[in-house]
């Protein structure tokens, strides 16, 4: 299409704030920081006292990495995130879309999901630590509590602000029930579920820790109290780094698996 007077193509305006991918703007903020940390340190401005030089933490993450020590600590976590946070999300997910669709599961459970979710859940691993001992099970049941009640939050938010007029048309044309919620209600629903699933990862890396600093010798977060108590800042830092990595890993998964489910709305 091109204007009549100028015979120039009229650029499109119908984007609606579609983000654009731009690639390694992000990488770039993270080395800019990093290296004014780094030069920091080096020039004084920046007491060891308080932060490391970076290149002192990469190179105790280095030596992690060739002691086998990363890997120690790392895999115990991961399988504690990934077992805690499968049961948390997935109850969370089932029970958040039976509130969505069903009136009676939500007049029933809303109040007692919404009694829960406030409480610090660090504040329940006491408790947890009576109910199923000091050893993995307090630590799977601590994350799955902590995933689980965001999930449901999100979940049943996302079904509720489905577009009724789509269901209604499902309706007119004679889909069933089962049909509707597999075709309109789920896919309509599915980018709430998944952002809530960002901030519910997010909270089981953060319990992981917690958890960890209890009665743990392996996992990063017992790495971290164990560098804290010797005041290593760089093997703390390493740690630090290591769950930095572990969530930005996290989102990147989470954000390929929205462009694989949610093509429809590009």
């Amino acid at each position: 299409m091109a204007d009549a007077r100028t015979k120039q193509p009229v650029p499109f305006r119908g984007g609606g704030f579609r983000p654009r991918p731009i690639r390694f703007v992000g990488l770039a903020v993270f080395v800019v920081l990093i290296a004014l940390v780094e030069w920091g340190t080096r020039a004084g401005w920046i007491s060891n006292l308080t932060l490391p030089r970076p290149s002192d933490v990469l190179a105790t993450f280095v030596e992690l990495y060739e002691t086998g020590a990363l890997w120690d600590h790392l895999s115990v976590s991961l399988s504690r995130l990934v077992m805690g946070s499968a049961i948390g999300v997935s109850a969370g997910i089932g029970l958040g879309i039976l509130i969505g669709l069903f009136s009676l599961i939500r007049a029933g459970l809303v109040p007692l999901v919404a009694a829960i979710f406030p409480i610090p859940k660090i504040a329940l691993l006491p408790l947890f630590v009576i109910w199923f001992g000091i050893d993995e099970g307090s630590k799977y049941a601590l994350i799955a509590l902590g995933t689980f009640t965001p999930t449901v939050v999100a979940t049943y938010g996302a079904v509720e602000n489905v577009d009724r007029t789509l269901i209604r048309m499902g309706q007119s044309f004679g889909l069933s029930w089962l049909s509707i919620v597999r075709k309109i209600v789920l896919p309509g629903a599915m980018p709430g579920i998944l952002s809530g699933l960002r901030i519910s990862l997010a909270i089981g890396i953060i319990l992981l820790v917690a958890a960890e600093m209890l009665g743990a010798t392996h996992g990063v977060g017992a790495y971290i109290l164990q560098a804290g108590s010797l005041y290593d800042l760089e093997r703390l830092f390493a740690g630090v780094t290591i769950l930095s990595i572990l969530g930005v890993t996290v989102s990147f998964l989470i954000g390929q698996i929205e462009k694989r489910l949610l093509n429809w709305r590009s």
